[in-house]
């Protein structure tokens, strides 16, 4: 973490453990660091270039207490991270295959998105590593990128990581709240503090970039935005129950099985409730905001099918098969609403 300037940047901000004999120990704030020792690992040729890695995993910042917010600022949070390690040449590409997974990531839930070019302030390069010209070079790279995507960048100035500029990407949620989301950042600087390098064509050792990837920035902190932009309302395809299955009586409970079983065996998350009256049972599911409740009593047992209703309101009487049919469709589909 000395190394890569992360202890000089961050160090208040640690959850720090000194033992018995002196040792002073950090738990893990970030993954950059091990990324870089991965590749380290051994010498490698420009042709296994690209080298990706992600991992999944708890980290920890000892924020106090007044800076702590629901599950949108923790102590102990998840991260989704990812590092490209590359030559200069492979920059636009690695960068652009990262921009289309947030842009397919983000539409299934919804999100309107910009994407801010946040870069350093030459005023203060004080708090930045690395050389002026190697942060204008690398300004110059993601502002070519902006320009061949078409898309209008806000500025960011001030905004960058300490080690290099980034493209974040800012969503709306449904009150009109702007959130940073996912990001991707450049960086020439871990790669020259930790000599990180590949073999090139004329067998010479290449310097190579490092390029940071966050989809979700942490989980943690994406459902926190998540559920407040869907009131908790999840679309049909992440809710973790997707169907209710109500019988009006208890002489009803054997055909609502029927019907549940049928939706268990294709894969739709069901469930069955028939304590309590009918009524309360409905308003429940409203308040607990399942996607579709199936009603069954006489005339559906009769006829085969289930009465269903949706969040918009009341669909009628249907055969179960199409109902399996358009929820399936919907979940493929994974439609918003």
């Amino acid at each position: 973490y000395e190394r890569s300037g992360h202890w000089e940047k961050f160090k208040d901000e640690l959850f720090r453990i000194t033992t018995r004999e002196g040792h002073e120990f950090a738990m893990k704030p970030m993954n950059c660091p091990h990324h870089t020792q991965i590749y380290a690992r051994r010498q490698w040729s420009y042709r296994e270039l690209p080298q990706r890695y992600a991992n999944t995993t708890t980290c920890y910042r000892d924020e106090q207490t007044g800076e702590l917010s629901g599950l949108s600022r923790v102590r102990a949070f998840t991260q989704d991270d990812a590092h490209v390690f590359c030559r200069s040449t492979q920059i636009k590409e690695e960068f652009n295959k990262v921009w289309d997974i947030v842009q397919t990531f983000y539409a299934a839930f919804g999100f309107d998105m910009k994407v801010r070019l946040s870069t350093h302030d030459p005023e203060r390069m004080e708090n930045y590593l690395g050389s002026p010209e190697s942060w204008e070079t690398a300004v110059k790279i993601l502002e070519q990128i902006v320009a061949e995507k078409g898309v209008g960048a806000i500025a960011g100035d001030g905004e960058a990581a300490f080690y290099g500029p980034k493209l974040d990407f800012m969503a709306n949620d449904s009150m009109g709240r702007e959130w940073q989301v996912a990001t991707i950042q450049l960086d020439f600087v871990q790669p020259m503090r930790f000599d990180l390098t590949c073999m090139n064509e004329k067998s010479e050792k290449e310097p190579v970039v490092m390029i940071h990837a966050a989809i979700m920035g942490s989980i943690d902190r994406f459902l926190s935005i998540l559920i407040e932009h869907t009131g908790g309302a999840f679309p049909l395809w992440l809710s973790p129950v997707q169907a209710k299955v109500l019988p009006v009586s208890e002489k009803h409970i054997a055909y609502a099985q029927e019907v549940a079983e049928q939706f268990r065996a294709v894969g739709i998350r069901v469930e069955l409730s028939a304590d309590d009256s009918l009524g309360k049972r409905i308003r429940s599911a409203k308040m607990e905001k399942v996607p579709y409740v199936l009603v069954v009593g006489d005339a559906e047992v009769e006829a085969k099918t289930a009465t269903l209703e949706g969040r918009a309101g009341k669909i009628g009487a249907l055969p179960v098969a199409d109902i399996i049919a358009k929820l399936k469709e919907e979940i493929r589909t994974r439609a918003i609403s």
